[in-house]
């Protein structure tokens, strides 16, 4: 019935004769035949496959999981709003997004969950992780979480709310200074972004603030169509180096700004991530603006999403990215221009010296 031996196109035969002599004990032996679910089953035994290459950014997702996987692209879920990775084999937090439940309860960018709901995570995979942590609106999951500069573990309990994501929001910061967030780069972010650099160009704008923090990143050509709108002439975005040199690329930017003069500060921190890091990477390359903040989180990877026809789908890394003076920030991240701390005092008293920091900075000028 099963070949024991598969051969995938372009590799060598994998013999499998092993995982089939497994599969058949199951059948025959194992006591409870009412467990036994054969697509299951194949789905984690693909999760596996997957998981053996140890890199948190290539996943197989489940139909259910590459559903919840899109409507969080798409800026809709229930859940806290954070974005999670393994970094260091700990389920750790990149960012939470802003104005969401778990930025309210006081979840920071590099925090681990070691708990969810008193179950380890070490236990779990991501997508198990996340799936704990998602859940209806108004219900409640309580997070024991390991902080750097705490001692011991601490509990927050974070009550679950639907998630609405504007992928960009827009402020007047008076002063002809304007204010643009980018909270992650989905399907909406060129057509959101779009309006808020027409309202700046309506005004006597004199600067712009670019805010990039808690931001862990999105798709990749967003990260270009943002910089087609401060960077002049036809300069380099981002460098793409793939497994095979003859497919390296260089990506572009427009070379028709709209703001290509206008004097620029963009804020990061740690929760800046992926797209958030090729901005500022180039930004700070080209010399067009100061980057202000805390390092960022160092995620030089490119993702593909394959679908499959029974949709399910395999994210998976493609490439590494390089800013266009060839530095490559993965798992280091972007060093600001001008270091300005954020303390969880800061957090507390709702003061933003970073955002502070930047509008001193644009005025001065």
């Amino acid at each position: 019935m099963f070949s024991s031996l598969i051969a995938p196109p372009k590799t060598e035969p994998a013999d499998l004769s092993l995982y089939w002599k497994v599969w058949k004990d199951l059948f025959d032996l194992y006591v409870d035949e009412s467990v036994f679910n054969k697509q299951g089953m194949v789905y984690g035994s693909i999760k596996g496959l997957v998981n053996s290459l140890n890199d948190p950014y290539t996943v197989f997702m489940t139909p259910d999981e590459t559903k919840d996987f899109d409507q969080s692209l798409n800026g809709t879920l229930q859940g806290i709003g954070a974005e999670l990775t393994v970094k260091d084999r700990a389920l750790t937090i990149i960012s939470p997004l802003k104005n969401s439940p778990a930025e309210k309860a006081g979840l920071l960018p590099g925090d681990i969950v070691y708990k969810i709901n008193g179950n380890l995570t070490s236990e779990m995979t991501l997508f198990e992780a996340i799936s704990k942590i998602r859940g209806v609106k108004g219900t409640r999951v309580t997070l024991t979480i390991l902080r750097k500069n705490k001692e011991k573990p601490f509990d927050l309990v974070i009550t679950r709310d639907e998630i609405n994501i504007d992928s960009v929001s827009f402020e007047d910061k008076k002063n002809g200074i304007f204010y643009i967030a980018i909270n992650q780069f989905s399907d909406n972010t060129k057509t959101e972004f779009d309006r808020a650099i027409q309202k700046t160009l309506l005004r006597e704008a004199k600067g712009v603030i670019l805010d990039l923090r808690y931001n862990g990143g999105g798709y990749l050509d967003g990260s270009v169509d943002i910089l087609s709108d401060f960077l002049k002439g036809k300069k380099s975005a981002v460098s793409i180096k793939r497994r095979n040199d003859k497919d390296n690329e260089i990506l572009y930017v427009s070379g028709n700004p709209r703001v290509g003069d206008l004097p620029l500060a963009v804020l990061v921190n740690k929760g800046s991530a992926s797209a958030s890091e090729i901005v500022a990477g180039a930004i700070q390359d080209h010399k067009r603006g100061i980057i202000l903040g805390e390092q960022t989180f160092g995620k030089g990877s490119v993702q593909e999403i394959d679908k499959f026809a029974d949709g399910s789908s395999l994210r998976l890394t493609i490439a590494h990215w390089l800013t266009p003076n060839g530095k490559n920030i993965n798992k280091v991240g972007i060093t600001p221009d001008i270091v300005v701390a954020m303390t969880e005092k800061d957090i507390e008293s709702k003061k933003d010296p970073q955002l502070d920091a930047a509008i001193d900075y644009l005025k001065n000028l």
